[in-house]
């Protein structure tokens, strides 16, 4: 953090935070000037500048014990706040010295008040002040100061208030709340609009390097902004020209009357940087850089560059090397697109201008943003934009690389709770990094964590651009599934049958219907499918429509018609409006060989496999959004980090009785010992694997470790027999002949070790023993920790079939005990865990716990690259795990999610 990071505020504007060094003496001075009387008094309690002039000598000099943060807007220091730990000597403090209180204190440039800065610097100093231990934080407030009491109150941590000696003391309790992190969300949400609403509703346009030439980007742009009706000013500025498209121009932005929302720059790329800087004395509020040749030119330092003019003066940069963007309410197109996008109610964010420019072929937008090389705002910016923007529906998203994936979930999951969001996202079928060697990391691929994250963030995760198209036109026209049910009516008993097929396929239910619902001629079959035969008329298909659209047997209609027979193309489409017009349930058609929208809101297919793929990635998000409503009215509780249910043994002790603050640092404890022994990382022993597993009450089965053949027969003797001898050393210990198990006695067991130790050789450092268990199914429960992605766990088919089977499952945590149970019910083996055959059912609650409790060890513990219990033996009573490998490696400390900042 010695660089600082950059922040939006309240007003859309930017500000740089970093912590206080002793050069910033003079702007300290500088901002003690600018602050009138008043502000100066509030903070330091006396008449005048002179002891605010002299604490800024204190903070900046040698002696100095604080923790400050400073702001800057436009490259000037406007703002500092500190805490200031206490010690023995302080009034009142603990006395045995311990730095757990602390006094908080802020000064802000009168200038900047309003704009939430103030509130943005005291939650990131408690952010810092919890980060170091320090958990009472106390400000001293003059009562007439109203402004910074309801600041203190409203910050979203626990506070008391006391009055007394002519003051007001807040006590504020640094450690975060469930409080804390919704309303930094919220404001989060609010700066991240207010930050683009001048881009994408602008008042005033300017288009930098529009010239004379109809085929120039520049003049395109210029061109398109006049064809689309914005009714703003638009200034185009060209040195070289008077007049352009009829308009005047101007020599430079310095030129331009009045202030400018959006530039759109289309210039060489050598003069970016300068009409950069240019725009930002002109204080423009944002940036659309059309113009290529950077990042992905291999001139990463003039992209850089680029993005540090804009974010010094504020502005948001929208590119480079992108198409621009569209908003058709506001009839912005500041794009050099070929065609003008036609005005619907999905959004649209693509990475690639190319694959954007295919999708506005065939879908009615709200707006468009072509992100390029994606420098600035990127799809995290867009999804705050579009949650509230009334124009949009549906948003839909192109894209190739994550910028910043955990909070992309963060934000897609509320966004998700009131508008669905589609995703392509490329790259699916790279090989991942294979260099792990672990069954769950080598199943974990990039790919897979993307999946995991957006599903548990409820994005719809779609395979094409065509699927994209054709499940964003639903969901923008018609309301949501309650249900799976599905009726098919039709002329054409092929392709109806083959839509049946296709909801099979799909889990979706085709029920048979009642006698008499839908009326037809003699020679139709109405038990579902519904075909009317070819001869039916269009008034025949629309009674038929009108009858299912309506009935509580089904919850959604599928039509499907094979033009030219009966009434015709023309009327059967008539006819279907007409009798959807006040239906309440999605109704959608697949017109052979036709795709597009049915009176503008029946979308409709060329075939029955695309509209019930559609219809089935609908039924799916409705059922999302509905178990996420049920989930937020009620969690269960979860102690020590797992769920309060679970029996308390000797192994699970800690686990159950302890805070979970107590869990975490027993278990970083261990984690840092064997960091400090083997500081780049590695395979924990299976001693300490275990020790790190109790400290979350994972269950794992009695073992001792050996080094030897006969201390091997004496430990088999000591826990029973038959017994388990496994290798240490190997980490696949199976495939080098590391495992032998039944063994009935210490001499069988003395003769495994010696065979075993002479196969596998040097390898192989000693043996666990343990006691043969009881038979069951065998499962693995493992998990990775990504960089970037953050922890995914896995269930799967377990034992030496893990990877070969390939069953698995995959969620973000933390998990529910209900999310786990639909993990394991999603295997392929699932049907072993619950009476498969007349065998007894298995203890998945159990598993169901193993599988949370790990997910929290991850969360907890990033230094854990990769884990796997294996396999997990699940009986009637109990999920035991006999096996464990657990890899960690030093990493750097994530930001914390409460950290307002910009990537």
């Amino acid at each position: 953090m010695s660089d600082g990071y950059d922040v939006l505020l309240r007003d859309g504007g930017i500000a740089h935070v970093r912590p206080l060094r002793p050069t910033d003496r003079e702007a300290l001075h500088a901002l003690v000037d600018r602050s009138s009387v008043r502000s100066a008094y509030l903070r330091f309690f006396t008449g005048g500048r002179n002891t605010a002039h002299a604490y800024m000598d204190e903070i900046t000099g040698a002696g100095y014990r604080g923790h400050a943060l400073v702001a800057t807007v436009r490259e000037e220091l406007v703002a500092v706040a500190e805490y200031i730990p206490a010690t023995g000597d302080d009034d009142g403090r603990d006395g045995d010295g311990r730095r757990d209180t602390a006094d908080l204190a802020i000064l802000l440039d009168d200038a900047v008040q309003g704009n939430g800065l103030g509130t943005l610097l005291l939650e990131h100093v408690a952010i810092d002040a919890a980060a170091n231990g320090v958990r009472d934080l106390v400000a001293d407030v003059l009562p007439e100061n109203q402004t910074m009491i309801r600041v203190l109150r409203d910050l979203g941590l626990v506070t008391a208030r006391h009055t007394g000696d002519g003051t007001v003391r807040v006590d504020l309790d640094s450690s975060p709340t469930p409080e804390l992190q919704a309303v930094v969300e919220a404001r989060d949400h609010v700066a991240g609009r207010a930050s683009l609403t001048r881009v994408l509703a602008p008042r005033s346009v300017a288009v930098i390097g529009a010239g004379r030439d109809p085929g120039g980007v520049g003049h395109r742009v210029l061109r398109n902004l006049l064809d689309g009706g914005f009714a703003g000013p638009l200034h185009p500025v060209n040195p070289k020209a008077d007049q352009v498209a009829g308009l005047t121009c101007y020599p430079a932005m310095a030129e331009v009357p009045g202030e400018v929302d959006l530039a759109v720059v289309a210039v060489p790329p050598e003069h970016v940087l300068e009409v950069a800087r240019d725009c930002a004395a002109a204080h423009v509020a944002g940036l659309v850089v059309v113009t290529s040749g950077f990042a992905e030119a291999g001139r990463r330092d003039a992209e850089g560059e680029l993005l540090r003019v804009c974010r010094s003066a504020g502005m948001r940069l929208v590119g480079p090397n992108c198409l621009g963007v569209v908003n058709t309410a506001a009839r912005l197109n500041a794009s050099f697109l070929p065609h003008a996008p036609a005005r619907g109610r999905v959004a649209l964010m693509s990475q690639s201008g190319a694959v954007g420019a295919a999708l506005l072929e065939r879908l009615d937008v709200s707006s468009f943003v072509s992100v390029g090389n994606k420098a600035d705002v990127s799809g995290n910016d867009l999804l705050e934009y579009w949650e509230d923007d009334e124009d949009t529906d549906v948003i839909a998203l192109y894209l190739e690389s994550f910028g910043n994936p955990r909070k992309f979930a963060r934000i897609a999951r509320r966004v998700t709770a009131r508008k669905p969001v589609l995703l392509v996202k490329s790259g699916r079928s790279g090989a991942g990094d294979r260099a792990v060697r672990s069954h769950t990391a080598a199943a974990a691929t990039p790919d897979v964590a993307v999946d995991a994250l957006v599903r548990a963030a409820g994005v719809i995760r779609l395979d094409s651009v065509h699927e994209l198209i054709d499940t964003a036109r639903l969901l923008a026209a018609q309301p949501l599934p309650r249900g799976r049910r599905v009726a098919i009516v039709g002329n054409s008993g092929g392709p109806e049958a083959m839509a049946a097929d296709a909801c099979e396929r799909h889990g979706l239910v085709v029920p048979e219907l009642p006698d008499g619902l839908v009326r037809a001629r003699s020679a139709a079959a109405v038990g579902n499918p519904v075909d009317l035969t070819a001869d039916a008329l269009a008034d025949e298909i629309g009674a038929a429509v009108s009858a299912l659209a309506v009935a509580d047997e089904v919850d959604a209609v599928l039509v499907v018609y094979t033009p030219p027979f009966g009434s015709g193309l023309a009327e059967t489409r008539r006819a279907v409006a007409a009798a959807t017009r006040d239906a309440d349930k999605p109704v959608l058609a697949c017109v052979t060989g036709h795709d597009g929208l049915i009176d503008g809101r029946v979308p409709s297919y060329a075939y029955p496999e695309q509209a019930v793929e559609a219809l089935a990635q609908a039924v799916r998000y409705a059922e999302w959004r509905a178990r996420s409503a049920g989930a937020s009215a009620g969690v269960k509780t979860v102690a020590g980090g797992v769920p309060a249910t679970v029996s308390t043994t000797a192994a699970t002790a800690l686990a159950d009785t302890a805070s979970a603050t107590e869990v975490r640092a027993a278990a970083r404890e261990i984690v840092r010992a064997e960091l400090t022994a083997r500081p780049g990382g590695g395979w924990l022993p299976p001693a300490a694997a275990g020790r790190l597993l109790a400290c979350y009450g994972v269950d794992l089965a009695e073992s001792a470790e050996v080094t030897g053949a006969d201390a091997a027969a004496e430990a088999a003797a000591r826990m029973g027999l038959p017994a388990v001898v496994k290798a240490i050393g190997p980490v696949h210990k199976s495939d080098v002949g590391g495992v032998r198990l039944g063994l009935g006695s210490p001499e069988e067991v003395r003769r495994a070790y010696e065979e075993m130790a002479e196969r596998i050789g040097p390898e192989m450092t000693g043996a666990t023993v343990q006691r043969m268990l009881p038979p069951g199914v065998e499962i693995i429960v493992g998990g990775v920790n990504y960089p970037a992605f953050g922890p995914l766990v896995m269930v799967g088919m377990g034992g030496v079939t893990a990877e070969l089977l390939a069953d698995q499952s995959f969620r973000v945590p933390p998990l529910t005990t209900d999310e786990a149970v639909e993990m394991i019910r999603e295997l392929r083996c699932s049907p072993l865990l619950y009476g498969y055959r007349g065998a007894a059912p298995a203890a998945v609650p159990a598993l169901a716990e193993q599988v949370v409790r790990i997910g929290r060890l991850l969360e907890d513990l990033p230094e854990v690259a990769e884990l796997d219990l294996n396999p997990v033996i699940v009986t009637t009573d109990a999920a035991v795990t006999v096996d464990v490998r657990i890899r960690v490696t030093p990493c750097d400390p994530q930001p914390s999610p409460l950290l307002r900042r910009l990537r």
